[in-house]
């Protein structure tokens, strides 16, 4: 595998290098330097990626306004991404997944980018309080009106990957191009059902997170010493080595790592070789914050695992672990909202 083989995004016929250039890391929630960012970016496509993931939310669209500026007279070659659905300030009316929002927020990015269409306009999560139907429909507006080429989805539950395809099916309306959704050595939940689902529906698949938000950076180990990062800092919980409810996660990291070792690979070249081996992944998505970040992921981009390495893989790490409910970008309403599991007296 290298960046210039190149990999077609589902059915649409859109050709795409499997790193995805993931952009939540520019602005002030990462590196807040305008021209450092634009800097990597640019490092970026030179290096062969061709496709950039952002969304509104990030840095409550300072990282949109990043790539906008990055993109001047390179726009033709890249495909580009962005997302809606999470909060852009504190108006509790700018954010959803309803026909009124989506109107507004596609002219918003649309403006911070500084483009008159978007490749890929993705649903950053599903919402409960609103019909799938609304939604699937103004998308379908959205392609028509020539705004937008294609539509996905991010983190959507099987169940509601199957609906939105009948929803435009019964419709007659543009389906669903692509799903955005969490998979690594550590969070392979989506083996389960969403990526047999992909497969079924045509659906290209971009995964994020393959360095598992860090623990597969290398610096997880057992008997180590609390490791220092960004995320750590933002959600310390979720990153605490002597936590009881991370013990398992530890130990599946610490194998992988010595797993590398052994193989004479480094943690992120088996981190991204396993991603990137799945069939059903289009491309995954890394999220560099500093040059150094993406020279260790360009350095990997060319690993490729045998099948002796993968059946070691599945020995740490079964098909289809989850460890813990939130690795999957989403809880489902029905686990988080107790007014949902008991019937009123």
């Amino acid at each position: 595998m290298s960046l210039s083989d190149l990999r077609t995004l589902g059915r649409t016929g859109v050709r795409i290098s499997p790193y995805v250039l993931g952009t939540m890391n520019f602005g002030p929630r990462g590196n807040p330097s305008h021209e450092d960012s634009i800097a990597i970016i640019h490092r970026a496509l030179d290096a062969g990626i061709n496709i950039v993931d952002t969304a509104d939310t990030y840095s409550r669209g300072e990282s949109e306004i990043i790539v906008g500026k990055a993109l001047r007279g390179r726009r033709d070659d890249i495909v580009l991404a962005t997302k809606f659905h999470n909060a852009v300030d504190d108006d509790p009316t700018h954010r959803g997944n309803s026909r009124r929002w989506i109107a507004r927020a596609v002219e918003d990015s649309l403006r911070r980018l500084q483009t008159d269409h978007l490749d890929l306009y993705q649903v950053h999560r599903p919402e409960r309080v609103t019909e799938l139907e609304e939604t699937v429909g103004a998308l379908d507006d959205l392609v028509r009106a020539g705004k937008i080429r294609y539509y996905g989805t991010s983190v959507y539950s099987p169940g509601e990957l199957v609906e939105a395809q009948w929803i435009a099916d019964r419709r007659k309306l543009n389906r669903s191009a692509s799903e955005q959704v969490p998979y690594s050595l550590l969070v392979r939940g989506i083996e389960r059902e969403t990526l047999p689902i992909a497969r079924k529906y045509g659906l290209g698949v971009i995964s994020y997170g393959p360095l598992a938000a860090g623990w597969l950076s290398g610096r997880y180990r057992i008997g180590g010493a609390q490791p220092e990062s960004h995320r750590a800092d933002l959600i310390p919980g979720r990153f605490d080595v002597d936590n009881p409810a991370n013990a398992a996660k530890l130990a599946a990291a610490d194998a992988l790592a010595a797993l590398a070792e052994e193989s004479g690979l480094t943690l992120v070249q088996l981190a991204v070789g396993f991603v990137l081996a799945h069939p059903d992944i289009s491309a995954t998505i890394i999220g560099p914050r500093t040059g150094e970040h993406l020279d260790g992921y360009l350095a990997a981009a060319d690993t490729t695992l045998g099948d002796d390495i993968l059946d070691r893989i599945d020995e740490i790490v079964a098909p289809g672990t989850i460890f813990h409910e939130r690795d999957t970008g989403v809880i489902a309403p029905a686990l988080a909202d107790p007014a949902l599991r008991r019937s009123v007296a």
